[in-house]
């Protein structure tokens, strides 16, 4: 099949399957405490291929790159903000190689951890920082950027308004909820899905979505908000293989890959469009959310 645009497959009717975690997949492969996961791009490339493969192989339509904490803010902890065009570009290349050409790469693009409210830094630091980003991952072959974990729409508009005014990817733009003590779901500013929904939409988004933070069957009622919202814009969920439980000192996600895919008919029915995961999943996860869209077919 001709790759279109994202945007234009799920228009024409396509629910698509992103892909799971990197950072626990980077860990299983030696990646070790206190390192930098961006870096394993320069000094570890076939390792990191490997995941974005693992993923296609599983029956991803898209993958993400390594590029998570790719802005100057983050690689200035590792002494290494001078080398932010190298290894966005490096990130890029390499899960368009896992890709391939019928497949998206939809290139990570997290947080800063810069508040502009607390004045950390100005808007127009922030975006400088997400487009020398986003110009690298484009020059390295993304097909879209994944801004992702967002919980600030101030942060989140720079970063969707830097990569539509300086590359030609499409921009997906997802904002990670918790629910609160009055059951409502809110970013840790406050924002709540329907004004991250306008916010994105406004600042130029192609899609959005929600990520991390939650399970499947929360990110139901977080995706009927972003629906209600943004009736035509195509929503993208990554959701966590259930919410954490501590064994021993170490964060366990439950849920089976079973247990995310049946909840597959009911997210689509909320309006989600592009289906993947997030914190505790794995190819496995993913093969059974491709099984499981398929299924909705027959």
């Amino acid at each position: 099949m001709a790759k279109t645009t994202i945007t234009a497959a799920t228009q024409a009717g396509r629910i698509l399957i992103s892909d799971g975690a990197w950072g626990t997949f980077l860990q299983n492969k030696g990646m070790q405490p206190g390192e930098c996961p961006e870096l394993w791009n320069v000094e570890h490339a076939a390792d990191v291929q490997d995941i974005g493969r693992n993923y296609i192989q599983a029956g991803a339509d898209m993958i993400e790159s390594d590029s998570f904490g790719g802005t100057s803010f983050k690689l200035k902890h590792f002494g290494l903000e001078g080398r932010v065009a190298e290894i966005n570009e490096a990130a890029a290349r390499i899960s368009r190689q896992a890709a391939g050409p019928d497949k998206w790469v939809i290139a990570s693009v997290g947080p800063t951890g810069q508040m502009l409210a607390l004045g950390d830094v100005t808007e127009e630091e922030l975006f400088a920082s997400f487009r020398d980003q986003c110009v690298a991952l484009e020059k390295g072959g993304a097909d879209a950027f994944c801004i992702e974990t967002m919980s600030a729409i101030d942060e989140a508009t720079l970063a969707i308004q830097a990569a539509r005014q300086h590359t030609q990817c499409e921009v997906i733009c997802t904002f990670t909820f918790e629910k609160n003590t009055k059951g409502e779901y809110r970013t840790m500013m406050g924002v709540s899905p329907a004004d991250a929904a306008k916010a994105c939409v406004a600042a130029g988004a192609h899609i959005i979505g929600t990520n991390c933070g939650n399970g499947m069957e929360r990110m139901l009622e977080i995706v009927r908000e972003m629906r209600a919202a943004a009736p035509t814009t195509p929503i993208l969920v990554h959701a966590n293989a259930g919410l954490p439980k501590n064994v021993n000192g170490v964060d366990i996600f439950p849920d089976t890959p079973a247990d995310m895919a049946k909840l597959v008919p009911a997210l689509v029915a909320a309006g989600a469009n592009i289906i993947g995961g997030c914190c505790g999943t794995t190819p496995a996860h993913i093969a059974a959310l491709r099984q499981a869209v398929d299924g909705l077919k027959k």
